[in-house]
């Protein structure tokens, strides 16, 4: 006599998914068109059909310890050929944001930022630490006399203040992205994802820098343009600020840079493709009208803060240049709250797909 299972739903679990973007889970009738359209489903773990199954009966345990929710790029396939218009992709979607809320450390983050009044709470609170600090900046006259020293940016915050308030506020993301991907690996090897992580980690960095994976979605060829340029504008432009950030913090370097100097061209050159791969995938999600009635304060918050933090970063070298008082400082100001909202909101926000997509691939790597 075959053994008896037992299911217990965790009815709030679906009730966050749908609300989260899985509101027609319940239409999927397990045909299984999903995995057999998906270019990315492995055979001998194809998914998204299980995980359709398991979401429409609340097992949250289950989908959130699945590394196949990160092996999904979203590429819309499996939502396009659906015959119940159940729409796998953005199912899988909510399950995304679902899991980096439960893994959350600490936990409260993870549950406030999930919250639209948490975002607007954490841009508040990023507006008032900045506006504080401005106070201790020496702030240059706006009537200063002929041969005075130029308007920069250090005079309404000191370089030592932001240095060192940025890269404090780094080693504390960093703590919090430890404490997530920590929670997240117990799950994984609790579920039977047994793929050497440590060992995973380089391949599966290579295939997302490249977008390898990516790049076989069939319905994905436009979007795969927009995240490829803003990745690697993204990561020139993180590079850039941090070697300078070092550099001027020990007196090897001074601020502003030259326009010929070889890091100000790598950080323009990074800029300008960050910038063409974030209006790219606005455009793309403001243009599909099942895109955009998906999208949730989880998707949106993170699309606008990055592209505000690009096209403010800009902005400002530009103002700087023409030394336009005030709007040099103002624009600087919004700056600097946009990259305090992005990088506080990393380890909890859509910002997080990265490190996790990369574990996941490493724990469900073969070799």
């Amino acid at each position: 006599m075959p053994e008896a299972l037992l299911i217990e739903p965790d009815v709030q679990f679906i009730r966050n998914v749908v609300r989260a973007g899985g509101g027609d889970l319940k239409k999927c009738y397990q045909c299984a068109t999903c995995s057999v359209v998906c270019t990315l489903s492995p055979d001998d773990a194809p998914f998204p059909r299980r995980q359709m199954v398991r979401a429409q009966w609340g097992l949250k345990d289950q989908l959130m310890a699945d590394p196949a929710i990160w092996l999904c790029h979203n590429c819309g396939d499996c939502t396009t050929h659906c015959p119940r218009g159940a729409k796998p992709g953005q199912v899988f979607g909510a399950l995304r944001s679902e899991a980096i809320t439960h893994f959350a450390f600490p936990a409260f983050l993870g549950a406030w930022l999930a919250r639209p009044a948490g975002v607007a709470a954490l841009l508040a609170l990023g507006a008032v630490v900045f506006g504080l600090l401005a106070l201790l900046g020496p702030m240059a006259s706006p009537h200063r006399a002929a041969g005075e020293q130029a308007f920069e940016f250090a005079n309404l915050y000191p370089l030592w203040l932001i240095e060192t308030f940025f890269f404090s506020l780094s080693a504390l993301i960093l703590i919090a992205f430890l404490g997530s991907l920590t929670r997240f690996v117990r799950a994984l090897r609790a579920s039977g994802a047994q793929g050497p992580i440590l060992a995973g980690l380089v391949p599966a960095a290579v295939d997302i820098m490249t977008h390898t994976r990516f790049s076989t979605c069939r319905q994905a060829r436009a979007r795969y343009i927009g995240h490829l340029a803003t990745f690697w504008g993204f990561l020139g432009l993180a590079t850039v600020s941090t070697v300078v950030g070092f550099a001027t913090m020990f007196g090897v370097m001074h601020t502003p840079l030259a326009q010929t100097n070889v890091l100000k061209i790598l950080g323009n050159l990074s800029g300008a493709a960050a910038v063409v791969g974030a209006v790219w995938l606005l455009a793309d999600r403001l243009n599909d009208p099942v895109k955009r009635a998906a999208s949730t304060s989880f998707d949106w918050f993170f699309l606008w803060t990055l592209t505000g933090v690009i096209a403010t970063g800009v902005i400002i070298q530009f103002l700087r240049l023409a030394q336009s008082i005030p709007w040099m400082y103002v624009c600087y100001f919004v700056h600097l709250v946009l990259i305090f909202a992005l990088f506080v909101s990393a380890p909890y926000t859509k910002f997080a797909h990265l490190a996790y997509r990369t574990v996941a691939m490493a724990a469900s790597s073969k070799t």
